[in-house]
């Protein structure tokens, strides 16, 4: 491992650079300084675009199999280094160890899976004969790589899903440049390490570092970057969106993920579902559990199991082996969700454990009787804080569930199959999890949302249908 905590370079395109300017990279849990990394310059964004036009080149060309090699090559580096991964992860983001070593788990999973799907951009022959004018024609249609796609990953998950960017846009056969979240670098920083080490070409691949609002728009806006593939806010999301223009768009962004307790339901496995995926990462998860309607005749007993399960949560040092949750993202983002807790208590809200900051830390904390209206109600938490509801009638409950204007994933808990097909189809998200909790997810899935959640799917095999396009070839035989 090569990786200085210290002082950093960043990787463009295939060469590690310093720069004068520096960002700080520090620690949310105690505030302490970890590293610093190149604040990149617009000019340094705009090369770095330059040197991945030659890389695009070179990667349209790359035969699958070094493609596939590369990929499984990266995937060793990182299973080697995985508690090295694991702590990096920690160290600069929310995590605590136990779910950094988790998150350094999948990174690998999705990198091998990159390599397997990367034998499988296919296309297929088409008839062109069932149209009169057709006769005497033989075609195909082959799915071809975009050029370069630019990408930009949030916090929450600072290195498989840098990876779900990059493993797809190798396999594919693109070049990719990443602008990885301004708190946690460094984790994209040792992946594009992982690449050096697996020999990737150079051009293909640029980690770029800095702030957004300083070199995101070249990114957004360059003629030559053909898509963007964002995950982050809505409001960040939409502001791109505008920018990008006609390039093509993958975006994953914000939820406000209901869950259905139905009076079948078995509470053994509903409550810790749950309360897992309301809390893990801190609750700074897009898919994480922020709205559960429970019939009305378990609620009493489905509320004193939870309040008795989030308060067994222990907080602490993101290293420490029996802590459960860690800080947020920083201290501003744990006022922010104090506001918004603040917010709904003075609407009518009550609190049933939790709702104390300190510093960054937030406590687990479980709410009910929040109105509609308040901003809990309507918009993304993105903290440790879950809302409790419940309900007589369970049209009303899908009706409550479908009112936010996301829909990422939702979760319905139900021994009753005909009942949870219909629901199925009734919940207005991209995905909906059956007795678990909305967070569940495997890198080999489709995964995206509804309305303002999101446009496109990522999940290897269709991130790569993300970044490819068709190109139809016909023949006119003699």
């Amino acid at each position: 491992m090569k990786l200085d905590l210290k002082r950093q370079k960043m990787y463009v395109a295939g060469e590690w650079v310093e720069r004068e300017q520096v960002l700080e990279v520090r620690n949310p849990e105690d505030d302490d300084l970890i590293a610093v990394v190149p604040r990149a310059s617009q000019n340094d964004m705009a090369h770095a675009i330059e040197l991945a036009k030659k890389g695009a080149k070179e990667s349209a060309v790359l035969p699958v199999y070094k493609r596939m090699e590369i990929l499984n090559k990266a995937a060793d580096y990182v299973e080697t280094h995985k508690e090295a991964f694991a702590r990096t992860i920690a160290k600069e983001g929310s995590k605590t160890i136990k779910e950094a070593r988790k998150e350094a788990g999948r990174c690998v999973e999705t990198l091998r899976l990159s390599a397997e799907e990367a034998r499988r951009v296919t296309g297929e022959t088409i008839p062109f004969d069932q149209s009169q004018g057709g006769v005497g024609r033989f075609g195909y249609y082959e799915r071809v790589p975009l050029g370069i796609i630019g990408a930009i990953t949030p916090f929450n998950d600072p290195l498989n899903l840098v990876a779900h960017k990059i493993g797809p846009a190798i396999a594919a056969g693109n070049a990719i440049v990443v602008k990885p979240a301004t708190a946690t670098p460094l984790s994209a920083l040792f992946l594009a390490e992982a690449f050096d080490y697996a020999e990737l070409p150079k051009g293909i691949l640029s980690v770029i570092t800095g702030v957004g609002s300083e070199i995101g728009e070249i990114l957004m806006t360059h003629p030559d970057v053909r898509m963007i593939s964002f995950t982050g806010g809505m409001e960040a999301g939409l502001k791109i969106a505008n920018q990008a223009g006609l390039k093509k768009k993958s975006m994953e962004l914000g939820s406000n993920s209901p869950v259905i307790v139905l009076d079948d339901a078995s509470l053994e496995e509903a409550v810790p579902a749950c309360v897992s995926g309301a809390f893990w990462a801190a609750g700074q998860n897009c898919i994480g559990v922020q709205r559960i309607y429970v019939d009305e005749t378990i609620y009493g007993t489905f509320k004193e199991k939870f309040i008795s399960e989030a308060k067994t949560y222990r907080l602490g040092s993101k290293l420490d082996e029996t802590t459960d949750m860690g800080p947020l993202i920083n201290e501003k983002e744990a006022k922010r969700v104090a506001f918004m807790v603040e917010d709904a208590v003075r609407s009518g809200a009550t609190i049933l454990t939790g709702g104390s900051r300190d510093g960054a830390y937030y406590e687990p904390t479980v709410l009910e009787d929040v109105p509609d209206d308040c901003h809990l109600g309507r918009e993304e938490v993105f903290g440790p804080v879950v809302l409790l509801y419940p309900y007589s009638n369970l049209d009303e409950a899908v009706e409550k569930a479908n009112q936010t204007e996301y829909g990422l994933q939702a979760g319905l808990f139900t021994k009753d199959l005909q009942r949870a097909f219909t629901l199925i189809k009734e919940l207005h998200v991209g995905g909906v999890m059956i007795n678990d909790s909305t967070d569940f997810r495997i890198d080999a899935m489709p995964f995206g949302g509804t309305k303002q959640s999101g446009i496109g799917r990522e999940g290897v095999k269709f991130s790569i249908n993300e970044m490819t396009e068709e190109k139809v070839v016909c023949f006119k035989l003699a």
